[in-house]
């Protein structure tokens, strides 16, 4: 079943820049995929189209049942309730622990404290950092920090994460290991859509890779297809 369905998307900025062009793409409940491209073939515009930062100028992008391109300003929360977003830079509260970092995704929804507690306990026991609860993000790694945003990302259980960068600070090592955190939260069941430039790892993760070019779909390979010789 599709959890994304994007048909003859078109956005162009009021620069009179076409960042997306004639998109039409499906993805399907649980996938976990791979957006690849150079520098403005659209990466970017895409997924914030898909949270709703940016709406297309023309065409439909259907997340979970809703229409995003037509949703008002004011209901934006139905959809962003849905995804979790990660960013390359981590945008963590440098002034709040680690598990006050998390709680806050909760809070804001109003959420009973013990109900709170234990969701927050139960993701950062996820991403391997329950025992670094009180530790502030100065006293993390890059790659510890990065756990946290992803513990921040998916302790509401969205159907959707969305990754932009989320190993581009970190090296390679530290990298996979985020690599192998986000593939158990594919396993249990998050559909997760990964913007990156690290071939190396889109060719060691063996799954779909959409490779844009100029705003349209180049190649869209299937889980496992994709090899180095392809680009």
């Amino acid at each position: 079943m599709d959890l994304i369905r994007i048909t003859n998307v078109k956005k162009t900025y009021k620069t009179g820049v076409t960042a997306i062009q004639n998109l039409n793409l499906t993805i399907a409940k649980g996938d976990f995929v791979f957006i690849i491209g150079s520098t403005g073939c659209g990466k970017s515009t895409l997924i914030k189209m898909l949270y709703r930062e940016e709406k297309p100028t023309s065409g439909q992008i259907i997340v979970g049942g809703i229409d995003v391109g037509k949703l008002r300003n004011g209901k934006v929360y139905k959809i962003r309730r849905k995804i979790g977003v990660v960013f390359q830079d981590f945008k963590l509260l440098p002034k709040s622990t680690v598990y006050e970092n998390v709680a806050f995704a909760l809070e804001i929804f109003g959420l009973p404290k013990d109900e709170i507690h234990a969701k927050v306990l139960k993701v950062l026991e996820l991403v391997g950092l329950k025992s670094k609860v009180k530790n502030y993000p100065s006293q993390l790694s890059g790659g510890e920090q990065q756990r946290v945003a992803i513990a921040r990302a998916i302790v509401n259980g969205p159907k959707l994460l969305i990754c932009d960068e989320p190993t581009g600070n970190l090296d390679p090592s530290t990298g996979m290991e985020i690599m192998e955190v986000l593939e158990e939260i594919n396993k249990l069941g998050t559909t997760i859509i990964m913007v990156t430039h690290d071939i190396n790892i889109v060719k060691k993760m063996n799954k779909r890779v959409i490779v844009l070019d100029s705003g349209r779909v180049l190649k869209d390979y299937e889980k496992g297809t994709y090899s180095n010789e392809n680009i």
